[in-house]
């Protein structure tokens, strides 16, 4: 996110594009990410991936409305030991939010804001399932992620985001330490992305995992779910400009550049080690390139985008297909190696590539944006770290993290809900 000069008067075009962009948001968690994820898993697990999609947008978005919102944005907090890790309580149930203008950026109605900021909340949390998929029971996963956004996602968001944050350079010029991060590179992916690696590590792996294969059901789903992600991320980035102006324009072409080029270097790079480029490549390396231009959307030139995204693609690779194995834990989907790692290669790299003459907001912060976002990272990282390794011994403590041997076996469509994802009759 960026802060211009507030004006007291809403814009109809600004207050238009960021509704719509929500909108493009929800849609990257239903039907996207259930799409891109549902694909990849094997048919008996289908369901489970949508359902959990669903359920976590719902619990998400009146989390949001119910103290979220205000916990990130507000300010009441401000000054008192708990305003280094929450903003405030003033907003609880969307409190003083409606149709005026929003105190974050007076061209669109708090309104706007709150609902478009609702749609990150929603999908960070159904990002890390990606890791657990076809392990982790129903009921673990909502409990797991209620805290997690409680206590790793509202955190990080008032740190980077909040105007009385601590690390929130743009908006907050009094911060001790300048870290930017345009749409949420820091916030949403590296959380996330870091937070999968240690929550599957805690699961265990999938039964059977490694001795036989568990290819994806249907790289059709898994291909679609691609497209729609990359047609939502535009309202999740340039949609981050909080306005239809040529910051939105620039996020938009160093989005979709950024993506195009992590879908190559990916398929490249498969190449010279396969032999073929696959399409769940390719499909992965749209979605790191796509993770890893989030931070630096707003922030870059065009060139830089590219640069990042054939660096995305590569590493990205690396770490899925060589790391994951030399380290054999079971990230079943990719999470950690396209999300923590995009993320964490974006958030690097727009400190070292960010450019006053694309987006003059940051001219005061380039000297001290590389100290700045290394605090954060590393912030980011270990509190994804500790919190997660907590709030999922609690949850195995207390409910348990997975079902039965023969409940996985069987499949989580019918042991969490009864149904199935296709009708074998």
């Amino acid at each position: 996110m960026i802060i211009f000069a507030t004006t007291s008067t809403v814009n109809a075009g600004d207050n238009a594009w960021v509704l719509v962009s929500a909108a493009l948001v929800l849609v990257m968690c239903i039907p996207g990410l259930f799409l891109f994820y549902g694909g990849l898993v094997r048919s008996k697990n289908v369901l489970s991936i949508a359902a959990q999609c669903l359920a976590l947008t719902a619990m998400g978005i009146l989390m949001w409305w119910g103290f979220g919102y205000s916990l990130v944005f507000g300010k009441s907090l401000a000054g008192s030991s708990l305003g280094h890790i929450f903003g405030g309580t003033e907003h609880f149930g969307f409190a003083g939010i409606g149709a005026g203008a929003s105190n974050y950026d007076g061209r669109i109605s708090s309104g706007a804001f709150a609902i478009f900021q609702a749609m990150f909340a929603a999908i960070t949390p159904a990002l890390i399932i990606g890791a657990v998929a076809e392990r982790m029971k129903f009921s673990a996963v909502m409990l797991f992620s209620a805290l997690w956004t409680l206590l790793v996602y509202y955190p990080m968001a008032h740190a980077v985001w909040g105007q009385s944050g601590d690390f929130s350079g743009i908006a907050n010029a009094q911060s001790a330490f300048k870290a930017i991060d345009f749409a949420g590179g820091i916030v949403v992916h590296m959380t996330s992305g870091w937070s999968a690696l240690i929550l599957c590590l805690i699961v265990g792996p999938r039964e059977g995992f490694g001795k036989r294969a568990m290819p994806p059901h249907s790289m059709v789903l898994c291909v679609l779910g691609t497209g729609l992600l990359w047609a939502g991320w535009y309202g999740f980035n340039a949609g981050s400009a909080l306005a239809a102006d040529g910051i939105a324009v620039q996020s938009f072409l160093t989005t979709t550049l950024g993506a195009a080029a992590a879908t190559l270097s990916w398929a490249v790079v498969e190449i010279f080690h396969r032999g073929k480029p696959s399409v769940l490549g390719l499909c992965s390396g749209a979605i790191a390139g796509l993770a890893t231009i989030t931070n630096a959307a707003g922030f870059v030139s065009t060139g830089s985008a590219v640069v990042i995204g054939i660096i995305a693609g590569a590493l990205s690779y690396a770490a899925c297909s060589y790391l994951k194995n030399k380290l054999k834990y079971d990230d079943a989907l990719d999470t950690f190696g396209v999300h923590g790692v995009g993320g964490t290669i974006g958030a690097m790299a727009t400190a070292l590539l960010v450019s006053p003459q694309i987006n003059p907001a940051t001219e005061g912060i380039v000297s001290s944006v590389i100290q700045g976002q290394l605090v954060a990272m590393g912030t980011c990282i270990l509190l994804s770290i500790v919190a997660t390794a907590l709030i999922a011994k609690l949850v195995q403590k207390t409910i348990g993290l997975r079902p039965t041997e023969e409940e996985e076996a069987q499949g989580l469509d019918i042991a969490d809900h009864g149904e199935e994802g296709y009708n074998h009759g």
